[in-house]
Protein backbone atom coordinates (compact mmCIF):
# COMPACT_ATOMS: atom_id res chain seq x y z
CA UNK A 1 0.00 0.00 0.00
CA UNK A 2 1.20 3.32 -0.58
CA UNK A 3 -0.17 6.81 0.36
CA UNK A 4 -1.60 9.11 -2.12
CA UNK A 5 -3.28 12.57 -2.19
CA UNK A 6 -5.69 13.48 -3.64
CA UNK A 7 -5.85 16.85 -6.18
CA UNK A 8 -9.35 17.45 -4.90
CA UNK A 9 -7.83 19.10 -1.72
CA UNK A 10 -5.73 21.75 -3.86
CA UNK A 11 -9.20 22.74 -4.90
CA UNK A 12 -9.38 25.96 -6.08
CA UNK A 13 -6.04 27.08 -5.49
CA UNK A 14 -3.83 24.89 -7.94
CA UNK A 15 -5.21 24.16 -11.18
CA UNK A 16 -5.53 20.53 -11.99
CA UNK A 17 -2.40 20.57 -14.61
CA UNK A 18 -0.28 22.07 -12.04
CA UNK A 19 -1.47 19.70 -9.39
CA UNK A 20 1.24 16.92 -9.91
CA UNK A 21 4.45 18.66 -9.90
CA UNK A 22 2.93 20.27 -7.00
CA UNK A 23 2.69 16.38 -5.39
CA UNK A 24 5.53 15.69 -6.78
CA UNK A 25 7.45 18.43 -4.57
CA UNK A 26 5.58 17.16 -1.70
CA UNK A 27 7.27 13.42 -2.11
CA UNK A 28 3.83 11.82 -3.46
CA UNK A 29 4.03 9.03 -6.10
CA UNK A 30 0.12 8.51 -6.34
CA UNK A 31 -2.64 10.78 -6.99
CA UNK A 32 -6.26 10.64 -7.66
CA UNK A 33 -6.77 13.10 -10.27
CA UNK A 34 -9.59 15.28 -9.88
CA UNK A 35 -11.30 16.59 -13.20
CA UNK A 36 -12.55 19.99 -12.02
CA UNK A 37 -14.65 21.20 -15.30
CA UNK A 38 -16.24 19.75 -18.53
CA UNK A 39 -13.15 20.96 -20.56
CA UNK A 40 -10.86 18.98 -18.45
CA UNK A 41 -12.39 15.76 -19.80
CA UNK A 42 -11.31 16.48 -23.26
CA UNK A 43 -8.42 14.79 -25.25
CA UNK A 44 -6.60 17.92 -25.29
CA UNK A 45 -6.51 18.58 -21.85
CA UNK A 46 -5.64 14.77 -20.80
CA UNK A 47 -2.52 14.95 -23.28
CA UNK A 48 -1.38 17.48 -20.94
CA UNK A 49 -2.39 15.49 -17.59
CA UNK A 50 -0.11 12.89 -19.20
CA UNK A 51 2.72 14.32 -19.91
CA UNK A 52 2.22 16.01 -16.64
CA UNK A 53 2.17 12.63 -14.93
CA UNK A 54 4.97 11.44 -17.03
CA UNK A 55 7.80 14.25 -16.48
CA UNK A 56 6.69 13.69 -12.62
CA UNK A 57 6.67 10.25 -11.89
CA UNK A 58 3.39 10.04 -11.12
CA UNK A 59 0.84 6.86 -10.71
CA UNK A 60 -3.19 8.07 -11.06
CA UNK A 61 -4.90 5.82 -8.84
CA UNK A 62 -8.13 7.10 -9.85
CA UNK A 63 -10.33 9.40 -11.51
CA UNK A 64 -13.29 11.54 -10.01
CA UNK A 65 -15.18 13.94 -11.91
CA UNK A 66 -16.98 17.02 -11.20
CA UNK A 67 -19.94 14.16 -10.77
CA UNK A 68 -22.25 16.20 -8.94
CA UNK A 69 -23.16 18.19 -12.41
CA UNK A 70 -23.75 15.04 -14.35
CA UNK A 71 -23.83 11.41 -12.50
CA UNK A 72 -26.99 12.01 -10.28
CA UNK A 73 -28.65 12.80 -13.74
CA UNK A 74 -27.77 9.88 -15.31
CA UNK A 75 -30.84 8.77 -13.54
CA UNK A 76 -33.26 10.97 -14.50
CA UNK A 77 -36.63 10.00 -15.32
CA UNK A 78 -36.16 12.01 -18.86
CA UNK A 79 -34.42 9.44 -21.64
CA UNK A 80 -32.33 12.52 -23.36
CA UNK A 81 -30.93 13.99 -20.44
CA UNK A 82 -29.82 9.99 -18.97
CA UNK A 83 -28.30 9.76 -22.74
CA UNK A 84 -26.32 13.31 -23.03
CA UNK A 85 -25.19 12.38 -19.23
CA UNK A 86 -23.95 9.39 -20.12
CA UNK A 87 -21.79 10.64 -22.98
CA UNK A 88 -20.57 12.87 -20.34
CA UNK A 89 -19.63 9.66 -18.29
CA UNK A 90 -18.11 8.06 -21.33
CA UNK A 91 -15.26 10.87 -21.77
CA UNK A 92 -14.77 10.43 -18.21
CA UNK A 93 -13.96 6.75 -19.10
CA UNK A 94 -11.69 7.35 -21.77
CA UNK A 95 -9.81 10.06 -19.75
CA UNK A 96 -9.18 7.34 -17.14
CA UNK A 97 -7.73 4.69 -19.73
CA UNK A 98 -5.21 7.65 -21.61
CA UNK A 99 -4.09 8.61 -18.22
CA UNK A 100 -3.61 4.55 -17.46
CA UNK A 101 -5.71 4.75 -14.60
CA UNK A 102 -8.43 1.91 -14.10
CA UNK A 103 -10.71 3.60 -11.60
CA UNK A 104 -13.40 5.81 -11.79
CA UNK A 105 -14.39 7.27 -8.71
CA UNK A 106 -18.65 7.52 -8.78
CA UNK A 107 -21.32 9.32 -6.06
CA UNK A 108 -24.06 8.70 -8.92
CA UNK A 109 -27.79 9.06 -7.32
CA UNK A 110 -28.64 11.91 -4.75
CA UNK A 111 -30.07 10.37 -1.79
CA UNK A 112 -33.88 9.30 -1.61
CA UNK A 113 -35.55 6.48 0.21
CA UNK A 114 -34.57 2.80 -0.74
CA UNK A 115 -37.91 1.27 -1.51
CA UNK A 116 -38.89 4.60 -3.55
CA UNK A 117 -36.48 4.03 -6.70
CA UNK A 118 -37.13 2.21 -9.96
CA UNK A 119 -34.97 -0.72 -8.86
CA UNK A 120 -35.30 -2.06 -12.45
CA UNK A 121 -34.01 1.24 -14.14
CA UNK A 122 -31.29 1.31 -11.67
CA UNK A 123 -30.08 -1.62 -12.59
CA UNK A 124 -30.31 -1.38 -16.08
CA UNK A 125 -28.23 2.19 -15.67
CA UNK A 126 -25.72 0.63 -13.51
CA UNK A 127 -25.25 -2.22 -15.68
CA UNK A 128 -25.14 0.21 -18.86
CA UNK A 129 -21.93 2.11 -17.01
CA UNK A 130 -20.16 -0.49 -15.92
CA UNK A 131 -20.05 -1.87 -19.06
CA UNK A 132 -18.92 1.36 -20.54
CA UNK A 133 -16.10 1.13 -18.24
CA UNK A 134 -15.00 -2.32 -18.88
CA UNK A 135 -14.83 -0.93 -22.59
CA UNK A 136 -12.01 1.74 -21.42
CA UNK A 137 -10.33 -0.93 -18.83
CA UNK A 138 -11.86 0.81 -16.44
CA UNK A 139 -13.92 -0.63 -13.10
CA UNK A 140 -16.75 1.62 -11.86
CA UNK A 141 -16.03 2.48 -8.18
CA UNK A 142 -18.83 3.15 -5.90
CA UNK A 143 -17.93 5.37 -3.26
CA UNK A 144 -19.96 5.46 -0.07
CA UNK A 145 -21.15 9.08 -0.37
CA UNK A 146 -23.33 10.39 3.05
CA UNK A 147 -25.92 12.94 0.21
CA UNK A 148 -25.98 9.46 -2.24
CA UNK A 149 -28.02 6.54 -2.57
CA UNK A 150 -24.51 5.00 -1.65
CA UNK A 151 -24.55 6.11 2.01
CA UNK A 152 -27.58 3.78 2.43
CA UNK A 153 -26.18 -0.32 3.23
CA UNK A 154 -29.53 -1.42 1.73
CA UNK A 155 -28.50 0.45 -2.12
CA UNK A 156 -24.70 -1.05 -1.53
CA UNK A 157 -25.85 -4.82 -0.78
CA UNK A 158 -28.33 -4.26 -4.01
CA UNK A 159 -25.86 -3.33 -6.06
CA UNK A 160 -23.34 -5.75 -4.94
CA UNK A 161 -25.75 -8.31 -5.51
CA UNK A 162 -27.99 -7.46 -8.28
CA UNK A 163 -25.14 -6.37 -11.29
CA UNK A 164 -24.56 -8.67 -13.75
CA UNK A 165 -21.44 -6.71 -14.72
CA UNK A 166 -18.68 -6.37 -11.63
CA UNK A 167 -18.97 -3.38 -9.86
CA UNK A 168 -16.49 -1.71 -7.19
CA UNK A 169 -16.11 0.35 -4.22
CA UNK A 170 -14.05 3.17 -2.58
CA UNK A 171 -14.29 3.65 0.75
CA UNK A 172 -14.50 7.19 2.67
CA UNK A 173 -13.76 7.55 6.38
CA UNK A 174 -15.62 11.39 6.37
CA UNK A 175 -18.29 10.16 4.09
CA UNK A 176 -19.16 6.92 6.31
CA UNK A 177 -19.08 9.09 9.65
CA UNK A 178 -21.19 12.11 8.44
CA UNK A 179 -23.54 9.22 6.94
CA UNK A 180 -23.58 8.16 11.03
CA UNK A 181 -22.34 4.58 10.21
CA UNK A 182 -19.15 3.06 11.55
CA UNK A 183 -16.58 2.48 8.15
CA UNK A 184 -16.16 -1.18 9.02
CA UNK A 185 -19.70 -1.67 8.18
CA UNK A 186 -19.42 -0.40 4.51
CA UNK A 187 -16.16 -2.55 4.66
CA UNK A 188 -18.35 -5.24 4.91
CA UNK A 189 -19.99 -4.92 2.35
CA UNK A 190 -17.68 -4.29 0.02
CA UNK A 191 -15.47 -6.90 0.80
CA UNK A 192 -12.93 -7.92 -1.58
CA UNK A 193 -14.11 -5.17 -4.48
CA UNK A 194 -12.79 -2.49 -2.28
CA UNK A 195 -10.42 -1.10 -4.60
CA UNK A 196 -9.40 2.48 -3.53
CA UNK A 197 -9.36 4.04 0.44
CA UNK A 198 -9.91 7.66 1.03
CA UNK A 199 -8.58 8.47 4.11
CA UNK A 200 -9.11 11.54 6.60
CA UNK A 201 -9.52 11.76 10.36
CA UNK A 202 -12.16 13.44 12.50
CA UNK A 203 -12.75 14.70 15.70
CA UNK A 204 -15.95 15.85 17.97
CA UNK A 205 -15.76 19.19 16.15
CA UNK A 206 -14.50 18.70 13.16
CA UNK A 207 -15.95 16.36 10.22
CA UNK A 208 -12.86 16.40 8.12
CA UNK A 209 -8.97 16.92 9.48
CA UNK A 210 -5.43 15.75 8.51
CA UNK A 211 -4.73 12.18 8.84
CA UNK A 212 -3.24 12.36 13.02
CA UNK A 213 -4.72 15.53 13.38
CA UNK A 214 -7.98 13.70 14.73
CA UNK A 215 -9.36 10.96 16.86
CA UNK A 216 -10.06 7.94 14.21
CA UNK A 217 -8.39 4.53 15.37
CA UNK A 218 -6.21 4.10 11.99
CA UNK A 219 -4.86 0.93 13.58
CA UNK A 220 -8.26 -0.82 13.57
CA UNK A 221 -9.20 -0.24 10.53
CA UNK A 222 -5.97 -0.78 8.26
CA UNK A 223 -5.97 -4.24 9.84
CA UNK A 224 -9.50 -4.73 8.85
CA UNK A 225 -8.62 -3.96 5.17
CA UNK A 226 -5.21 -6.24 5.82
CA UNK A 227 -7.69 -8.93 6.94
CA UNK A 228 -9.68 -8.35 3.03
CA UNK A 229 -6.58 -8.53 1.64
CA UNK A 230 -7.11 -5.19 0.38
CA UNK A 231 -4.36 -4.18 -2.31
CA UNK A 232 -4.83 -1.21 -3.02
CA UNK A 233 -3.44 2.10 -2.03
CA UNK A 234 -4.97 5.07 0.85
CA UNK A 235 -5.37 8.20 -0.48
CA UNK A 236 -5.76 11.18 1.52
CA UNK A 237 -8.69 13.61 0.67
CA UNK A 238 -9.53 16.35 2.43
CA UNK A 239 -10.72 20.08 2.29
CA UNK A 240 -8.42 23.66 1.71
CA UNK A 241 -9.50 24.53 4.76
CA UNK A 242 -8.03 21.52 6.46
CA UNK A 243 -4.17 22.59 6.21
CA UNK A 244 -1.89 25.52 6.00
CA UNK A 245 0.95 24.12 4.98
CA UNK A 246 2.14 21.59 2.69
CA UNK A 247 4.81 20.73 5.05
CA UNK A 248 1.38 19.67 7.59
CA UNK A 249 0.46 17.15 4.55
CA UNK A 250 4.15 15.49 4.32
CA UNK A 251 3.97 14.95 8.09
CA UNK A 252 0.43 13.33 7.61
CA UNK A 253 1.59 10.93 4.83
CA UNK A 254 4.74 9.96 7.16
CA UNK A 255 2.40 9.48 10.14
CA UNK A 256 0.30 6.80 8.32
CA UNK A 257 3.35 5.17 6.38
CA UNK A 258 4.43 4.36 9.81
CA UNK A 259 1.37 2.76 11.08
CA UNK A 260 0.75 0.95 7.61
CA UNK A 261 4.46 -0.72 7.90
CA UNK A 262 3.84 -1.46 11.57
CA UNK A 263 0.55 -3.52 10.35
CA UNK A 264 2.29 -5.16 7.27
CA UNK A 265 0.26 -3.40 4.51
Amino acid sequence: MEIGFSSASFYPLIPTEQSLSTLNTMGFKVAELFLNSFSEYETDFINILEEEKNKNSITINSIHAFSSSFEPYIFDAYERRRKDMINIFKKVCKAARLLNCNIYNFHGMRKMDFNSINKKMVLDIYNELCYIASENQVYLSQENVCWCMSADLDFMNFLKQELRYPIKFTLDLKQAYKAGIDPITYLNIMGDDLVNFHINDKDKANSCLLPGKGEIDYKKIFRELKKNNYKGNAIIEIYKENFNTFHEITESKLYLEDIIHGIGL
